[in-house]
């Protein structure tokens, strides 16, 4: 289904839609509506269309395909830029791996992080690299183990109460301080003492000199990339996707709603007016520039760790395609800087307080009463979800809810959000 071989980033041909405020180009009664355009919306709309050959609409409020995973040319260079952040694709599922494979070929890459921290650079996450230059020494896989083992007892047997009480028990005070303290304060913009135990549930250290970051057995970047993917998944002559067009500020919720059914994946909380109180999000704000140097840092990702830099991290996007030739002296870095979301801005990632929790229960019950209407993605379960968890998650919804109800006519049970 996809050429493998390509490293173009121009996507294929897909019927897309610029609404305006009267919404002429809308059906009248497609089969599936479906809110957003990210991994998890654009999964349940080739599924339905492809599978069980539905009609499929799906409304998208941004002017592009593909949610935050969206990547574009920057224009300058043409170095492929992720628009909303580093999207690095990586799983051990192997059904969402052959599934994703229908649509992309992946390069070899490999994901590896650093950080400069006191003017030094050193291979994250941390590993027996790590450690020996942090502490100066040449320590045995057995020696580093013994190390950490024993600077992170400090607590003793006290069970952590917050976030660093908890980041010294898995990996000690040293490392924690050095690499794990700052760079948390800056991404939460709280300081760490304020924050849950539960938000860290473990660090890993590798007592190797492994420095991938991530563990799964599948890695790489879709070769065309992200665009022409997500693009490849719409491509279908029964999906037809309008752009610009907010679902519930447009009035496309009260054409859809109550008679047919919907797969919302914006935010819940939007969804219900924020009538149980606002969820907690955070956001970046990215800045990019293109720098007349062949190369920058030497790396995709270099963090920064120590409190006296603003931001979290430097991204520089052509260390994620070393395979395609790009124009020799310049190169493009994204600084991205963390913050709280503010009510227009896009959210990126939930906070989960003890509070949101409790709001997240009252949406769930008003969830599960919203007439045929399904909640998935990031934003509309309100749980942390990787691309491919995302895909997961969206091929179970298919499986388990949408497939039966349309080519067996089971009850279709609203709702999706867990608390």
């Amino acid at each position: 289904m996809c050429p493998a071989g390509n490293s173009s980033v121009n996507s294929p041909s897909v019927t897309l839609t610029s609404s305006n405020p009267d919404l002429p180009d809308l059906p009248d009664l497609p089969d599936l509506v479906v809110v957003g355009s990210g991994f998890f919306g654009l999964t349940i709309a080739e599924r339905c269309a492809n599978d069980l050959g539905l009609r499929v609409l799906v409304i998208e409020r941004r002017s592009h395909l593909g949610g935050n995973a969206y990547s574009e040319p920057e224009p300058e260079t043409g170095i492929e830029v992720h628009k909303y952040g580093a999207h690095l694709f990586h799983t051990s599922n192997e059904r969402v791996w052959e599934y994703v494979n229908r649509f992309t070929a992946f390069t070899g890459y490999q994901h590896r992080v650093y950080s400069t921290h006191n003017q030094q650079v050193y291979p994250l996450p941390i590993n027996l690299g790590t450690i020996n230059q942090f502490f100066d020494a040449a320590y045995t896989p057995a020696e580093a183990r013994a190390l950490i083992k024993e600077q992170a007892s400090e607590l003793g047997d006290k069970e952590p109460e917050n976030f660093v009480e908890k980041g010294i028990s898995l990996i000690g005070r040293p490392l924690y301080e050095a690499f794990i303290a700052h760079y948390t304060a800056k991404q939460w913009q709280t300081s760490p003492e304020e924050l849950s135990a539960d938000i860290i549930s473990r660090l890993p250290v590798r007592y190797n000199y492994d420095n991938r970051y991530f563990n799964d057995k599948y890695e790489g970047l879709p070769v065309d990339g992200y665009a022409a993917w997500l693009a490849r998944m719409a491509d279908h002559p029964n999906i037809q996707v309008v752009l610009d067009t907010d679902f519930l500020a447009d009035g496309v919720a009260e054409r859809y709603k109550g008679k047919v059914p919907i797969v919302y994946t914006g935010p819940v909380d939007e969804y219900f007016h924020n009538s149980e109180g606002r969820l907690s999000w955070r956001t970046v704000d990215l800045v990019p520039e293109v720098l007349d140097v062949d190369d920058f840092q030497g790396c995709s990702v270099m963090n920064y760790p120590d409190p006296d830099v603003d931001f979290t991290r430097i991204h520089e996007f052509k260390h994620f395609h070393p395979e395609r030739s790009y124009p020799e002296g310049k190169t493009v870095i994204v600084r991205e800087y963390s913050r709280f979301a503010e009510e227009t801005d896009e959210p990126y990632y939930p906070v989960n307080t003890a509070e949101d929790r409790e709001k997240l229960l009252k949406y769930r019950d008003l969830a599960e009463r919203e007439p045929m209407v399904l909640f998935g993605g990031r934003l509309g379960t309100y749980k942390y979800l990787d691309m491919h968890m995302a895909i997961a998650s969206a091929l179970s919804m298919y499986d388990n809810t949408l497939r039966p109800h349309f080519a067996d006519g089971a009850e279709l049970k609203s709702g999706g959000v867990d608390a």
